[in-house]
């Protein structure tokens, strides 16, 4: 999930035309409630495309911590 973080790093500073997050492998994991893939939950998948460029980048913070504590919670298993 490095890679997601970084990525997300990266889209938050764009000015404007912030990419998707998506990469598509679109599958919702029940227990988190987040796409396996761009860690988006259903609603902010749906919003993307009304979104401006603030909401964008504020998913885009949102995905950006998930991917983080998703990184430290495998550095965490046995």
């Amino acid at each position: 999930m490095e890679w997601l973080a970084r990525q997300a790093e990266r889209a938050q500073r764009k000015v404007s035309d912030l990419p998707s997050p998506c990469i598509a492998v679109c599958r919702m994991a029940f227990a988190t409630g987040l796409c396996e893939g761009c860690l988006r939950t259903l609603e902010e998948i749906k919003a993307w495309s009304t979104l401006d460029d603030e909401g964008k980048r504020a998913v885009w913070a949102l995905i950006e911590q998930r991917a983080l504590q998703a990184e430290a919670a495998e550095g965490d298993a046995p």
